[in-house]
């Protein structure tokens, strides 16, 4: 073989073997221009995270179509730049508010990665909501029944029956415009009075037990007759476990310190 056919051999076997790590690397080839293939791995990425941030997995025909957007997108980009669209001041401002965006993100998600929130700080945080609840047990819950109608003279002859021996259940069927209670003859359940609107809570703690109002109640949504089943100590919710939320808690206690971060720094700035 002469030497001269030999380099040539050489030249293409070589100029093939890098062609192909280079091709490899973008999507596809549009109107003569690569589209690389790390735009379509940011793309990919980018909708991941949108999805994780749902809880929702990519479904399989989205990231199908991946490839077709990126190349899209080539498409009427290379259309936008024929038209000279890219030196308009509308498209300029634009691309400096996005750049902002840009960036601002990733001063934050650098802040995220570099200021994580610890499990032992989670532990610490959980331990102090689950104590904060504990003063809620002290306090008392009340078991009550009530009829609401629109007059006061309508109460005032509920109570007049109820102390003549009718039933409240009956009444409260029949009468009361709380159509959801009224069909439970009046029941409201257990609750404490700071749960109600302010009159009808001041007016249950003055009752004793199996007691009715003597009066009628008036609050913003009628008049109320109330009668008193039961009392008992509140309990403090049973709290969840901290596996069961640590995730969650980590996550607010994220952004409360990217907030106090960005709050920081607002007031450093010097601002003229």
């Amino acid at each position: 073989m002469k030497p001269q056919l030999l380099a040539a051999c050489s030249a293409a076997l070589l100029a093939s073997a890098l062609a192909l790590p280079a091709a490899a690397q973008n999507v596809a080839i549009v109107n003569g221009k690569p589209v690389p293939k790390a735009r379509l791995d940011a793309l990919e990425t980018q909708i991941k995270a949108q999805a994780a941030r749902t809880g929702q997995p990519v479904p399989p025909e989205v990231q199908k179509q991946l490839r077709d957007e990126v190349i899209a997108r080539e498409v009427f980009m290379q259309e936008a730049e024929k038209q000279g669209l890219q030196a308009t001041p509308d498209f300029k401002s634009k691309m400096e508010l996005a750049r902002q965006s840009v960036l601002i993100g990733e001063l934050f998600a650098n802040y995220a990665k570099t200021h994580p929130i610890t499990d032992e700080q989670a532990k610490a945080e959980y331990d102090k909501l689950i104590a904060a609840q504990a003063p809620a047990a002290g306090g008392k819950e009340y078991k009550a029944r009530h009829i609401l109608v629109d007059k006061e003279d309508d109460a005032k002859a509920i109570i007049a029956q109820l102390k003549k021996g009718a039933k409240f259940e009956d009444i409260a069927k029949k009468q009361s415009k709380d159509t959801g209670s009224g069909a439970q003859g009046g029941e409201l359940g257990w609750a404490a009075p700071g749960t109600y609107v302010p009159e009808f809570g001041q007016a249950l703690e003055k009752l004793k037990k199996g007691q009715t109002t003597d009066t009628p109640v008036k609050t913003q949504f009628g008049y109320h007759v109330i009668q008193l089943e039961d009392t008992r100590d509140a309990k403090a919710p049973e709290p969840p476990p901290f596996d069961a939320v640590k995730a969650q808690l980590k996550q607010q206690m994220e952004q409360q310190e990217l907030a106090k971060y960005q709050q920081e720094l607002r007031e450093k700035a010097k601002v003229e």
